[in-house]
């Protein structure tokens, strides 16, 4: 059979980009389908956004610990719509740069909303691909999936009407006064940051009794304590039970009965893969409970002329990663040999206030997998904090096989744990030991020496 393409890819995000370009370089002829602007939720939803109104609003903290070391600064004040329109400008400029480098390996980019017709066919519509508009249709040998995620509403009265999701606050104006985030993940954190460094009342509503669920027990309980030391007011172990509105007020009731009056609500209550009409039950793709695409190590799904990279898949939901699977899938197809990559020991922040990043095992998940662990942890006030005034303490901590004397896990709340964690990210992979890290010399004076400097285990 001929086709129009080699390869389609649907979704101009970053895993869709990389594969696409790859792939093109490579030598094949290849499509990419998006319904919105290239770059996708990294670029132009997500991380690389919300990373610019994180820088800008931690300048509030920064001026204020400028007090203590002798700057006599008035009181900041913040202009949010012209930070929007900065911001909007540098996505302006990466879509610009995502478009660019599909176009200069080859790639053909095509609008609109794409929809599977078959194993190897591609719809692609002018709307949302249910109701007709189909503009064209192609055909390619094989059809990459990389549509990402989407932000998910939990069905409580009021909610869909009312909240706004993490897509919405990125253009949020004017600035609401007073808000409800309800959500204990990281994109309620980050956000709750955001918030409340430019001067918004800031309340975080999660039903947990501590804030990011899955991470470290010890981190989450040192960022609980951080986020209410810098004005953030929490509600744990409670949910939102319904939301009305009333000339332009938000009333919120909680299930503990608690009710709040704000100027908005946005729910980070999880993403969810974004399969909806994309036609994949009309192609024969096996998809999860969630609605994911269930991909093998090659990221192949049960119809084999079909592949799916990034969050779509729920394996490990990070940008890097979908780079990776997106890269690794056109070297392996494409390329000169089938290249695998590996989800273990995958390096992560959160870009909250005071930040958080960490590799490897949790405490819990190393006692639960290797038993005996010896744990190293390093609870201080960061120098810097010493003169401003600021109570905050920064908290590290090492999780080592006691078998082994391998690092099973590193985790660091404080100011810049996420550029200190790549470099340790790197030890872990290698397989380093308490002992390499013993061994390595302290850089004086930082927060990363700790990590090779603490040398007695904690006492259980």
């Amino acid at each position: 059979m001929v086709f129009d393409f080699d390869l389609i890819v649907i979704g101009a995000g970053s895993g869709g980009v990389r594969a696409a370009r790859i792939s093109a370089l490579h030598g094949a002829k290849v499509a990419v389908i998006e319904e919105d602007r290239p770059g996708g939720t990294c670029v132009i939803r997500g991380c690389v956004p919300k990373k610019l109104l994180m820088y800008a609003s931690a300048f509030a903290a920064e001026a204020e610990d400028a007090r203590g070391f002798g700057w006599d600064i008035d009181a900041p004040r913040h202009d949010w719509a012209k930070l929007i329109a900065a911001k909007d400008a540098e996505l302006d400029r990466l879509e610009g740069i995502y478009k660019s480098l599909l176009a200069n390996a080859g790639a053909e980019l095509i609008a609109g909303r794409a929809r599977l017709v078959g194993p190897n066919s591609v719809a692609v519509y002018n709307g949302d691909g249910k109701d007709g508009g189909v503009e064209r249709e192609f055909t390619a040998e094989r059809i990459l999936v990389a549509v990402g995620g989407k932000p998910q509403l939990i069905e409580v009265p009021g909610m869909v009407e009312h909240a706004i999701t993490s897509n919405e606050a990125l253009d949020i104006v004017p600035l609401p006064a007073e808000i409800v985030i309800y959500g204990g993940g990281y994109i309620a954190l980050e956000f709750a940051g955001i918030f409340n460094g430019v001067g918004v009342k800031t309340h975080l509503v999660y039903r947990s009794d501590l804030p990011l669920r899955g991470f470290d027990d010890d981190i989450r309980r040192e960022i609980a304590v951080a986020l209410a030391g810098r004005g953030i007011i929490l509600h744990s172990e409670a949910t939102v039970a319904s939301v009305t509105a009333d000339a332009g007020q938000k009333q919120i009731t909680l299930s503990n009965g608690t009710k709040i009056n704000a100027d908005q609500i946005m729910a980070a209550t999880g993403r969810a893969p974004n399969t909806k009409n994309l036609g994949l039950e009309t192609a024969g793709v096996a998809m999860g409970r969630k609605g994911e695409i269930i991909v093998d190590e090659t990221s192949k799904t049960s119809v084999p002329s079909i592949y799916a990279v990034g969050d779509v898949t729920d394996r490990a939901n990070l940008t890097p990663v979908a780079i990776a699977e997106g890269h690794a899938f056109a070297d392996s197809i494409y390329g000169e040999a089938e290249r695998h990559i590996s989800h273990d020991n995958i390096a992560s922040a959160v870009f909250s206030q005071p930040p958080i990043a960490s590799v490897g095992l949790s405490e819990a998940d190393a006692t639960a997998t290797y038993g005996k662990i010896k744990v190293f942890e390093s609870r201080f006030r960061a120098m810097k904090n010493t003169i401003s005034g600021r109570q905050e303490k920064s908290y590290l901590k090492l999780i080592v096989d006691a078998a082994s004397d391998r690092v099973l896990g590193v985790h660091m709340l404080g100011p810049d744990s996420g550029e200190i964690m790549q470099g340790i990210g790197i030890a872990v992979q290698m397989g380093a030991t308490k002992a390499d890290f013993d061994a390595t010399m302290a850089i004086h004076p930082t927060a990363a020496e700790e990590f090779v400097t603490m040398r007695t285990p904690r006492a259980d």
